[in-house]
């Protein structure tokens, strides 16, 4: 009975990661929210968007914060809450961070190849922050439960 449930709830679990990544594809290379760095632009430098939003806050609108700064790190929160469920082997944390990175990192430079977006190691390192925030919910979670 208890396989039956757990074999229930991975395919709950695949079905809503499957939605949560088609909509992470729509926002990253069709929605308008992503245009907000500008075509066929990079940074390699880390913390340098960053530092620059803080620097010149400003000049820069509540949106521009949210969307940058504050969305960056909560729209891979689910990354970190589907993958160990999903994978075993994504239980490990440094496995998980090095996955994720090679993870976000082509989709960064397909954004930048494709001319829908920039690449930028900032973001990069505030999606791998939302997804270590999720891997460590699942932790904790899975915790309590024992």
């Amino acid at each position: 009975m208890k396989r039956v449930y757990n074999m229930k709830l991975s395919k709950i679990h695949k079905t809503l990661f499957v939605l949560y990544a088609l909509c992470l594809v729509y926002l990253m290379f069709l929605s308008d929210v992503r245009t907000a760095g500008g075509y066929y632009s990079y940074n390699i430098v880390p913390f340098a968007t960053i530092k620059n939003y803080f620097i010149n806050f400003r000049y820069f609108n509540i949106d521009t914060w949210i969307i940058n700064i504050v969305g960056n790190v909560i729209v891979f929160v689910p990354f970190g809450l589907f993958l160990p469920l999903m994978n075993k082997r994504l239980r490990k944390p440094i496995l998980f961070i090095v996955v994720f990175i090679a993870i976000i990192t082509s989709l960064e430079m397909l954004q930048f190849i494709f001319a829908v977006g920039s690449f930028d190691v900032d973001d990069i390192l505030l999606n791998t922050i939302g997804a270590v925030i999720g891997l460590f919910i699942t932790y904790r979670n899975k915790g309590t439960k024992s």
